[in-house]
């Protein structure tokens, strides 16, 4: 796949079916969308995304709004599907107040689109004036078709990143990962802590700082799967604070992969939430954090021998 990001000035010769949106968290409300885009790529369209480098949302109302995939992981969820380009477009002041009429030509005439693939929630331009109606309107002009395609539903309301992200931050990994239709995941580079999973509680961790923007689980500890090297490992991560270790320790994802001793700090892995098991508390001693956690190791372990992955 090729990732084209921080410019305006992308181009694209080939023959093009486009997907225009946020796409925070590729989840299964995107499907119908990703069929479509390609049934028209096994026609011989290159098969395309376009998004913004940041949500728009974020920069309108400056917000800090927490994302559910951060543009790395996004780009690699594209890839791993099958997309050829993926447009990341800079959320610019000129490109905030372009009008949707301007904003049509440019990314039909750059990207040589044959076919615009968008949801009937699907708004642009300056004030979010242009929807899937105007890009009926100007179809014929520029020499492209549209497919309006209908959110999928679950539970009686759309399934969207809005509903994804009310399900993490209730805590409802489980119902999260079936919206998605994949387990949630924070990826990153193993940072060196300070080594008290191993030398103090004899239960080795691996740390992971993730990015400011990313919209993490309630505070506790999950049932999880860490992915380096093109392997799967199970294991169990806890996300918050280490409320009984001293010191002012930042918010972290730290995770005990089972019977696993490979160093692999500086190295790149993602981590995936299968369930929360419990929720992080202050114990009040180190050794009554131990006791717990070697609890937390062993259900985790039979929970794994009883549910294959």
């Amino acid at each position: 796949m090729e990732y084209i990001k921080g410019t305006t000035r992308f181009k694209i010769e080939e023959p093009t079916v486009l997907s225009l949106g946020k796409f925070d968290g590729l989840h299964r409300g995107h499907e119908l969308l990703m069929d479509y885009v390609f049934r028209k790529k096994q026609e011989g369209l290159k098969a395309v995304i376009f998004t913004f480098d940041i949500p728009p949302k974020k920069n309108v109302e400056r917000v800090n709004a927490k994302v559910l995939t951060t543009n790395q992981e996004k780009s690699r969820l594209f890839e791993s599907i099958g997309i050829d380009y993926l447009i990341e477009c800079p959320f610019t002041q000129e490109v905030m107040c372009m009008e949707p009429e301007l904003f049509i030509e440019m990314v039909v005439k750059q990207l040589n689109v044959k076919c615009l693939v968008v949801g009937k929630d699907f708004h642009f331009g300056h004030n979010r004036r242009g929807d899937y109606r105007m890009l009926q309107q100007y179809a014929s002009e520029y020499g492209y078709e549209v497919e309006v395609v209908d959110k999928m539903q679950e539970d009686g309301r759309d399934i969207s990143s809005t509903f994804v992200r009310e399900q993490i931050v209730a805590g409802n990994i489980e119902k999260a990962n079936e919206l998605l239709g994949y387990r949630y995941f924070v990826e990153g580079s193993i940072l060196h802590g300070r080594k008290m999973g191993r030398a103090v509680l004899g239960i080795p961790t691996i740390n992971l700082i993730p990015t400011e923007e990313k919209l993490l689980p309630p505070y506790g500890v999950y049932l999880s799967i860490t992915e380096w090297n093109g392997r799967a490992y199970p294991g169990i991560t806890n996300i918050g604070c280490k409320p009984t270790v001293e010191g002012n320790n930042p918010v972290g994802v730290e995770t005990h992969i089972f019977d696993f001793d490979e160093d692999i700090y500086g190295r790149e892995v993602k981590v995936s939430f299968i369930s929360k098991m419990r929720e992080e508390r202050k114990f009040e001693s180190l050794d009554a954090l131990k006791r717990q956690m070697i609890h937390d190791v062993a259900f985790g372990k039979q929970y794994f021998r009883e549910n294959q992955r």
